[in-house]
């Protein structure tokens, strides 16, 4: 079945299971949606909003109509979000540089999303991979990590721009490992990794379904899974927190947000339209050929896994801050 009948037949399934009016709360949503996305179109949380955007356009009878707002790692989007009205006719896909890590990083970012927005849920997760050009002499995480800090400063490592999950999960890794790794940034995840493939630079950090199929051609050498537990892209490659560092999780994660303010009905009635979408088996089918594991959860539920994330993530962007400067 391809992908866009696929979304046809899941958007069908979601009207029998929002049929009854309750269901939308009073006259709510009653005109088009945006969904501000703070990439370009074609990147990976482009192609998520995308997918999102057709089922849950079934599950509320209105229109999701994709904004994209790329540029200053996600701040531009964050701050028109945070400046529409409180209405729910706006949303944003949230991720971890414009919810956690840019206002450690950065003093003025127009918005504070501790207190300009109201979380919707959490969408899902997806794996990234470390992985090497195989001209770099290691096979192992143990051998690429003594390769690396035996030579502080000539190792570098690509990433889809400063403050994505790329980038965060290089400057994990380097903190964690006590490497000291020259960053390369692109501006989407695509070219960063055919100039890794190309050997023009070393390492990234990368989506599992992004590079499982150069991993499997010899094109690319999979050393650890940044993630807590495997992949399903990649099954015989071990996580970081297996093969070195306990809790090592640089996981990238898609949520929904909106503006602060939007009322807890219109809040409840995105919440449940999402959650169908979300358990939908053609849905889950769909996402996970992007290698995306769906995760859902309680708006109270997604709020306290942004702040559990905030700990842990705020000292690497500061970190990576004061060194850009």
């Amino acid at each position: 079945m391809s992908a866009a009948r696929g979304i046809r037949t899941a958007g069908l399934a979601l009207l029998l299971a929002l049929g009854a009016p309750a269901a939308l709360a009073q006259d709510y949503p009653s005109r088009p949606i945006t969904l501000i996305v703070p990439h370009r179109a074609g990147g990976p949380s482009d192609v998520i909003a995308r997918v999102m955007s057709k089922l849950l356009s079934h599950a509320l009878r209105q229109p999701l109509i994709i904004e994209n707002r790329p540029g200053a790692g996600g701040n531009i989007a964050g701050e028109q979000a945070a400046q529409s009205p409180a209405d729910g006719y706006t949303l944003l896909l949230g991720n971890t540089s414009i919810l956690i890590t840019n206002p450690a990083r950065q003093k003025e970012i127009g918005f504070d999303p501790q207190l300009d927005f109201e979380p919707v849920t959490l969408l899902g997760t997806q794996s990234n991979v470390l992985v090497v050009n195989p001209a770099v002499p290691v096979l192992t995480l143990t051998q690429f990590i003594e390769h690396a800090q035996a030579r502080p400063g000539m190792v570098t490592y690509a990433s889809a721009g400063h403050g994505s999950p790329s980038h965060l999960a290089g400057e994990l890794f380097k903190t964690k490992a006590r490497v000291n790794m020259v960053h390369v940034p692109y501006k989407k995840p695509g070219p960063a990794l055919q100039d890794v493939i190309a050997g023009h630079v070393q390492t990234m950090f990368a989506p599992a379904a992004l590079i499982a199929n150069h991993v499997r051609a010899g094109r690319l050498r999979a050393l650890a899974v940044a993630a807590p537990r495997r992949s399903d892209a990649l099954p015989g490659v071990a996580t970081v927190e297996e093969l070195a560092f306990p809790g090592f999780d640089a996981t990238t994660w898609y949520g929904l947000v909106a503006p602060a303010g939007t009322s807890k009905q219109t809040i409840d009635v995105l919440h449940h339209a999402t959650g169908t979408v979300l358990e939908d088996p053609i849905a889950k089918r769909i996402l996970a050929g992007l290698g995306i594991d769906v995760a859902g959860s309680t708006p109270k539920e997604f709020d306290a896994f942004i702040k559990a994330q905030i700990p842990k993530w705020s000292p690497v962007a500061k970190a990576f801050a004061v060194q850009s400067h």
